[in-house]
Formats: C-alpha cells, sequence, structure tokens
C-alpha cells in the first residue's frame, strides 16, 4: 500500500465538493462473497455464464439458475459490511460522498449505512414474474427457497419468480442508469472500487465522470481495463480505504 497515493486520495477528497462511489464485487469479498472471474475462487470458474445467468436460459431452465445461485444466496445472506463499506459511511458523514453506484446486488452499501446507493444490477429484495411481472417481496421466498429449495410460482399465473438482479441479456433498468450519469457528471472526485471494469455499459460511468473534469481513483487487486486513472491504487480495499478516511481526517480544515 502506497503511502503516498494514500496522501494524494486524501488530499483530492478534501478538496472535493462531490464524490461519488463506483463499486464492484471485489469490495465485497471480505464479506465472505466470492466475486466473479478471480482464478479458482470466482463464480464463473465452474459455470458458463450464458446457460445459469442469462434471461434465455432462466425462462428455458430455471432450476439451473437456482442450483448455481444459492451458494451465492448464502454467502449474502450471512455477510455482514466490511471496513470498506463502513468506510464509505465514514465518507459521507464527513459530507463529502454524495452517491455510490453500485454493480453489486448484495444490498451492503444499504446495510452499513450510505442512504443514496444506485443499484445498477438490481437486487434481490424482490422478485417478479416472468409471465404477468407481478412484484413481489422476496425475503419469504428466500427462506423457504433455502430451507427446501422450493422455487416460487406467481400466485396470479403460476410463473416462475425471477429476484430482481440483472442477468445477461437484459438491458439495465433506465431510471438507475440515467441516475448513474448524472451522480458522474456532478463528481468531483470519483472513487472506482473493486472491479475490473470489464462488465458494460456499467463500465462506461467512471470515464463519462473523467471526461466531465472529476479525478478517478481506482481502487483494486489489479490494473482494471480503464486506460488512465488519474489515480491507481493497487491492493485490498478493505485496507486502503479506512486508511484514506485516516489520512483525510488529519489534514486540516
Amino acid at each position: 500500500m502506497s503511502t503516498e497515493k494514500i496522501k494524494q486520495a486524501s488530499a483530492w477528497i478534501k478538496d472535493a465538493e462531490t464524490v461519488v462511489a463506483f463499486t464492484g464485487a471485489g469490495i465485497s469479498t471480505r464479506s465472505g462473497i466470492p466475486d466473479f472471474r478471480s482464478p479458482h475462487s470466482g463464480l464463473w470458474e465452474n459455470a458458463d455464464p450464458m446457460r445459469v445467468a442469462s434471461l434465455s436460459g432462466f425462462r428455458k431452465n430455471p432450476q439451473a439458475f437456482f442450483d448455481w445461485v444459492r451458494p451465492l444466496v448464502v454467502a449474502k445472506r450471512n455477510a455482514k459490511p466490511n471496513p470498506a463499506h463502513i468506510a464509505l459511511v465514514d465518507l459521507e458523514n464527513n459530507g463529502k460522498l454524495k452517491t455510490v453506484i453500485t454493480q453489486n446486488t448484495d444490498s451492503l452499501h444499504l446495510r452499513a449505512g450510505n442512504s443514496n446507493v444506485i443499484e445498477l444490477h438490481g437486487h434481490m429484495r424482490t422478485a417478479t414474474c416472468i409471465y404477468c411481472f407481478q412484484k413481489y417481496d422476496n425475503e419469504p421466498f428466500i427462506d423457504a427457497y433455502l430451507a427446501d429449495g422450493t422455487i416460487t410460482k406467481c400466485e396470479k399465473c403460476g410463473g416462475t419468480l425471477k429476484p430482481d438482479v440483472i442477468l445477461f441479456e437484459e438491458q439495465l433498468p433506465y431510471a438507475a442508469v440515467q441516475a448513474a450519469k448524472e451522480a458522474a457528471r456532478s463528481a468531483d472526485v470519483m472513487l472506482v472500487i473493486g472491479t475490473s471494469l470489464e462488465v458494460a455499459p456499467a463500465s462506461d460511468i467512471p470515464v463519462l465522470a473523467q471526461r466531465n473534469g472529476a479525478k478517478v481513483i481506482i481502487i483494486n487487486q489489479e490494473a482494471p481495463l480503464m486506460a488512465r486513472p488519474d489515480l491507481l491504487v493497487l491492493g485490498d480495499c478493505a485496507d486502503i480505504l479506512p486508511n484514506i478516511v485516516k489520512e483525510l481526517e488529519k489534514i486540516p480544515s
């Protein structure tokens, strides 16, 4: 972990009026939730994404999706916000962080206490029938599913209920995308945390922020695909973000 980079990130945040965070799966690995692409542990290691996590695959064989996602649901149920999530709450409480844009579906930012969270890839708190589009609170169905593997059907038409996470072949929610773009345009500093920036169109958000004058700080285990971030801090975000907050608190007002 580079002390100089920590100091630089803190100085930029101190001078900023509006900080926006853009987070990916890497921010939640310390909470026990696996990411998608890490060798030997990623969720795609032993699964075909188009078979188990696409809309057409879900319609054809929902059982394959539910079998694949079950360990992930257990991990999310057991997960607690880690120091990286808490650091973002600290940044919000000190008036700097205005918005969290996340690709994650684990709700950990909300559970940690951030108040303005844009969930680009949806969440599992609700579910929608794939035929009549009736929406339900998903929590009772998750309990039944984890207890005995029950796949819940719609009370109105009998269709299968799909958790409101975005699968391959689905469009991102329009309102969420527009809100994320607006936040990106308003940012003086964007913190890009725990993401490889491989998934479009979400990966375009940091580029939009930079084009509109924001300094982009990337915090990740590996260098992501963004060509020229203003600052790249390599390492575990659960260590780096708390150190940025501590350094920020040392800077005189």
